[in-house]
């Protein structure tokens, strides 16, 4: 069954199919290697310790500069930012359907990017940022600019209060000392966005504190990069030895920065989760389509119940984890998305499992030729494996549902 859209998001989706034909199906014709299967040689510069290439960044910014063009890059952004300020459930619409398109330039997994750009930085900027910060925001958007991420450290992931990274004030200054590992799109930013401890002790969500700090500032370095399960990879490893920012580097407020990386995490698990499910559904489809053209034994391989059976409990749990995912996305345009953090979770953490077993699944039922690159579900696999990691390991998102289901510190299930 499909989820009853509002006409809008069903004319959106209509007009987004046939853009991608028109202006992102022939770019991305014109640079296969991007996505056959030397997709991940293409994008990677091998040399330069496996950060993306040139070539790959170019063609990603031409398409987002003909989805700006025709008006939907910025569709999900606030009307401030030249957005249309689109709903959450619009956007996990789209996010979505996208994914089930398969691989493509106008969905890429692996770089995050999309005709419909995900930008959960911005938002944050426009509401807490200076006149001066927000600058970043059509930086972060033209690819001129970049702001990058940086709150995960060598020692602590998801227990992000504890981080070991300081700042003590100097005067009107700041001095910054620490590491930060996995610092998402460093190499390309021209600023990062650095959690650091400013007051209280490990453990408290006051005193962390987030500071803008110039990439070129002394004492700011990138260690090396992590190579990842899927390349390339743009998450390095970050020192700050005796970095100095003015107080005006300061977003937001001092003692305040946590609200800021669990509202930029937050606004993700929905869309990601939609973004999974859709993939899942991409994987399922293409099994089934396969499994009825495949003779084997002298009959369709869609004969045979070891075939059937585990593609139909997988297409049941797409059908209800996508619905799932619409109707908390239809709420959280209703009511204040941290009151039903507990819903968030279980879209996130049910949507990313069910596209890593969709993809391995996938590979399964096409056989070998489903194990070779010349198929996308190994890319699939790759790429969504690392979502039931980022933005809150499984086991957060369980913890957080545990907390409404059994009443912990006040919480009270939103079901």
């Amino acid at each position: 069954m499909d989820y009853q859209f509002p006409p809008e998001i069903v004319a959106k989706l209509a007009e987004l199919d046939a853009f991608i034909e028109a202006e992102i199906k022939p770019l991305e014709r014109e640079n296969m290697q991007f996505f056959d299967h030397r997709r991940e040689y293409a994008r990677t510069d091998w040399e330069n310790d496996g950060f993306p290439r040139a070539e790959w960044h170019a063609l990603i910014a031409e398409m987002e500069r003909r989805a700006d063009r025709a008006g939907h890059l910025r569709y999900g952004l606030p009307r401030e930012c030249g957005g249309q300020a689109a709903s959450n459930l619009a956007i996990a619409a789209i996010r979505e359907h996208l994914a089930a398109k398969g691989l493509g330039l106008h969905n890429d997994l692996q770089d995050e990017s999309s005709i419909v750009g995900n930008f959960p930085i911005v938002p944050v900027l426009n509401a807490y940022g200076t006149p001066d910060q927000k600058r970043y925001i059509e930086g972060i958007i033209q690819r001129d600019r970049h702001l990058a991420f940086g709150l995960t450290e060598p020692n602590h992931g998801s227990d992000a209060t504890w981080l070991e990274t300081t700042a003590v004030r100097d005067g009107d200054h700041w001095v910054i000392n620490g590491m930060k590992r996995f610092n998402s799109q460093v190499q390309r930013a021209h600023a990062n966005l650095v959690f650091a401890r400013t007051s209280g002790k490990p453990g408290d969500a006051k005193g962390i504190t987030a500071f803008i700090v110039p990439t070129d500032s002394p004492g700011h370095r990138i260690a090396f990069n992590h190579w990842t399960f899927n390349m390339p990879s743009d998450h390095a490893e970050v020192e700050l030895k005796n970095v100095r920012v003015h107080d005006s580097a300061i977003l937001h407020k001092e003692g305040e920065g946590l609200v800021l990386a669990q509202r930029f995490i937050h606004e993700n698990r929905i869309r990601q989760a939609a973004a999974s499910a859709g993939a899942a559904r991409y994987c399922i489809a293409e099994s089934a389509r396969y499994a009825a053209s495949r003779i084997a034994f002298g009959e369709p391989l869609s004969k045979k119940q070891a075939i059937q059976f585990p593609l139909v409990e997988l297409y049941a749990e797409c059908e209800m984890v996508r619905n799932f995912i619409f109707q908390v996305a239809s709420r959280m345009d209703r009511q204040d998305p941290l009151e039903i953090s507990d819903l968030v979770s279980i879209c996130n953490f049910r949507a990313n499992r069910l596209c890593c077993e969709a993809a391995d699944r996938a590979i399964q039922i096409h056989g070998g030729i489903g194990y070779t690159r010349a198929l996308p579900f190994e890319h699939i696999y790759r790429h969504h494996r690392r979502y039931r990691i980022t933005e809150g390991s499984e086991e957060m998102q369980m913890r957080r549902v545990a907390q409404y289901l059994f009443g912990f510190a006040g919480k009270r299930s939103t079901s």
